[in-house]
């Protein structure tokens, strides 16, 4: 424990209060000019509900202070978690930060933005020194609110909102000390990987395709033409050859097809096209389903844990949604008869 006799670290200081996640706010406001205002803030809190009040605090040093205490109302803004680049936009000083975007107030009110998780108007009630800061305490005239999972901030950068599981009370306590256990990631990703495909098997057993069909036709859907040596490398994470016999046998169900303008690569037919958008549209039911289950918030978190899990376990893959380096002639040492 520090000693408060002690002079403080201000680094250290601040690192200590960056352990207390908050969320991320952006605060606006208008001059007396018409000037729209506004400054990214974490420093928001509920103060009462009756009457409904909030306060933040802004920087004395702030070059928007003085606009900020002559100002009669301001907008508190929760952001969501798609709002990251919004929060840098206001955080950042010398530029117009309101250009281009899409307001949802009037022309002389506090600037309201939109897609944001919870706004606040709010009319000025007190301000007061805080050291090296001014707190503002504002009376909530309206506010609404909605589904988007918020973005937060913590140690320093922002973070993702999930709520903590419960235990399953039907199953006993996982033992993390055991060899394998339920808390084992490589189990977790695989069962909730195999839980998930089963929610399309009807469909791919309908149509006589293989996961490494639907691996393939997945692929070509996003990118094509490309070789049977590209097919191989994108899909090399899944264990399974994709050789000649698997590209040829979609060949002969009419699937995919030689491409004409690059020879010995491969892209969808019409039926293939077809066929790939029926399952990929069960994939998207099953996906539903999943997130209305978990909450917007919890699905958020989850894919972002997947997608850091991707990128470091990723052995050098090529990047599926960037267009490949290498032109498609190159590797392509197979064919399809």
């Amino acid at each position: 424990m520090h000693n408060t006799d002690a002079p403080f670290d201000p680094r250290e200081f601040r690192r200590a209060l960056g352990m207390f996640g908050t969320g991320v706010t952006i605060v606006t406001t208008r001059t007396a000019s018409g000037e729209a205002v506004g400054i990214t803030a974490n420093s928001f809190n509920s103060v009462s509900l009756e009457p409904p009040m909030v306060l933040w605090s802004l920087a004395k040093s702030a070059r928007s202070l003085p606009v900020f205490q002559e100002a009669q109302t301001w907008n508190v803004h929760i952001l969501s978690n798609e709002q990251e680049a919004l929060s840098n936009r206001f955080a950042r000083a010398g530029e117009d930060k309101f250009a281009g975007l899409q307001l949802d107030s009037g022309d002389g009110e506090a600037p309201l933005l939109p897609e944001c998780s919870a706004r606040f108007r709010c009319k000025t009630a007190f301000q007061y020194d805080g050291g090296d800061h001014i707190i503002f305490v504002g009376e909530v005239t309206q506010y609404d609110a909605n589904g988007h999972a918020p973005l937060l901030y913590v140690t320093g950068g922002y973070a993702l909102a999930s709520r903590k599981s419960q235990a399953i009370a039907s199953e006993p306590q996982a033992d993390a000390n055991a060899a394998y256990s339920e808390n084992l990631i490589g189990y977790l990703l695989g069962r909730a990987h195999f839980q998930f495909l089963n929610g399309i098997r009807k469909p791919m057993s309908e149509q006589g395709l293989t996961d490494a069909d639907f691996y393939v036709l997945s692929l070509l859907s996003i990118q094509q033409p490309l070789t049977p040596a590209q097919i191989a490398q994108h899909v090399a994470y899944i264990g399974i050859d994709i050789g000649q016999v698997a590209l040829q046998s979609l060949a002969r169900k009419g699937l995919v097809e030689e491409s004409a303008q690059l020879p010995q690569a491969l892209q969808l037919t019409a039926a293939g096209n077809e066929s790939i958008l029926h399952l990929l549209a069960a994939a998207k039911a099953v996906e539903a389903e999943i997130v209305d289950s978990l909450g917007e918030m919890d699905a958020v978190t989850l894919r972002n844990l997947l997608k850091k899990t991707i990128a470091a376990t990723d052995p050098g893959l090529p990047k599926l949604w960037q267009a490949p380096a290498a032109s498609a002639a190159e590797g392509a040492a197979q064919t399809v008869a």
